[in-house]
């Protein structure tokens, strides 16, 4: 890289140690007592509540509420975690905006909804910091069941067999369990260890085995896990990442955006980490507006997301793109990649959004960049033996003793919250298979 005329300005440590302990430090610190109280009484208390059926995991909202209102945090806890076993980390990264806050009767009312993403991490953090985890295992059943990937669908599906009492083993390609939990969130989001402090919280209830650095394919097969298991499902997750498919990707400086934002994920000293000066990410989704954030964060003096669509059909929600505006952000929108100069500019065309689709318009300019990163969606590697329904694989039951769910699996918004309904959803369907 040094060669290019794109590297000299990738450098580490641009900040100074107190600018990276605050760029990176809690971006939504939690309530306290007192705000959780106001913030709880705010709740109208809905009998057929909106923000139930708005909420993937179907948490009962009104009721977890309720009783954070009458001081009985732990019960409110309880009721989350009846649901969603991920309660935690989906209270920091929930699109709430989007599902049970978006659904809130306030919001209709008075364009200000309840905060029950923070009313949720109010109840939740407590117990997992105290390491007390309030379910039990069921009696055995001798029932062996496979989960391949411990990421939020595959680790909400094992904790959810195992309080039934079958004995679960997850495979897992990486060196540590969490899935996008561990390796695909921004920072900010969830400093400190707390992805994997959830996980050995979780792993409490007992009978679960995680087997890191074992890949579908490469060290187990599928006809082994079927042959050796009552059951097995697929939590793969998506391992592939989209092309741009024009002249100059393969560039040196032309990362993917789920790779920086994994290995920024598991760097503890954020000086380390080099930066450019000026940083272009392509897409308009969580992750685009999580590498652009965090691109501004290291000390990257330019950065732009560049949107081939228009601002509306950004699938990053109004909330994450407006914290990527006051960071310091700049977006640009209906605008296509084109070429990756060997200066190492971007070359883009402006587009129209029309009836047909959008359209090129024949204007073209350009970006400077000595970094680049891409963020245009991830593919799947379906697993050998599998044949997909489209993109992805089915959700839910694929036939035998095969089960799927989480961002593998069609059907369902690549979400935590997703993967982990997904994930409950499909050990109720196998526990009910196997003891039928």
């Amino acid at each position: 890289m040094a060669s290019t005329p794109y590297a000299a300005g990738i450098v580490a440590g641009r900040l100074s140690s107190s600018d990276y302990a605050a760029h990176f430090s809690d971006h939504e610190p939690p309530l306290d007592p007192h705000e959780a109280r106001v913030a709880a009484d705010r709740c109208y208390f809905c009998h057929d509540a909106p923000c139930i059926t708005a909420c993937p995991t179907s948490i009962d909202i009104p009721l977890f509420i309720r009783q954070i209102a009458t001081g009985t945090t732990d019960a409110a806890a309880r009721t989350i975690f009846d649901q969603n076993i991920f309660g935690g980390i989906c209270a920091r990264v929930c699109p709430t905006e989007n599902l049970c806050e978006g659904a809130c009767v306030r919001m209709e009312a008075e364009g200000n909804p309840v905060e029950i993403g923070a009313l949720q991490r109010f109840a939740t953090d407590p117990m997992i910091a105290r390491g007390d985890h309030p379910f039990t295992r069921g009696a055995a059943t001798g029932k062996r069941i496979a989960v391949v990937g411990a990421g939020p669908a595959g680790l909400a599906c094992a904790h959810r067999l195992a309080m039934k009492g079958h004995e679960v083993t997850v495979f897992e390609a990486r060196e540590k369990p969490g899935g996008l939990n561990e390796y695909g969130i921004a920072s900010y989001k969830a400093p400190g260890d707390f992805a994997q402090a959830e996980i050995d919280w979780l792993l409490q209830i007992g009978g679960i085995t995680i087997r890191t650095g074992t890949a579908l394919g490469r060290d187990v097969t599928l006809d082994a896990l079927l042959s050796g298991h009552d059951a097995v499902f697929l939590g793969v997750g998506l391992s592939g990442v989209n092309a741009l498919g024009i002249p100059g990707e393969d560039a040196a400086h032309v990362q993917n955006a789920v790779d920086f934002i994994a290995r920024l994920r598991q760097t503890t000293d954020k000086s380390t980490l080099p930066i450019g000066r000026d940083v272009v990410v392509i897409g308009g989704g969580m992750t685009a507006v999580d590498a652009a954030v965090q691109s501004k964060l290291l000390g990257a003096l330019n950065v732009t997301i560049v949107y081939r669509r228009g601002q509306e059909r950004m699938s990053a929600s109004d909330v994450e793109q407006n914290h990527a505006l006051t960071t310091g952000v700049r977006l640009i929108t209906n605008a296509v990649p084109v070429e990756i100069r060997a200066d190492g500019a971007v070359a883009f065309e402006y587009t129209l959004d029309g009836d047909a689709g959008s359209q090129r318009t024949g204007q073209t300019f350009a970006l400077p960049a000595d970094q680049v990163f891409k963020a245009i969606g991830q593919t799947l590697t379906a697993p050998a033996g599998v044949t997909p329904e489209g993109r992805k694989l089915g959700a839910g039951h694929l036939g035998g003793k095969l089960w799927a769910g989480g961002d593998c699996a069609a059907g369902g918004e690549d979400l935590t919250v997703t993967a982990t309904a997904e994930g409950r959803d499909a050990a109720e369907a196998i526990h009910a298979a196997l003891t039928r």
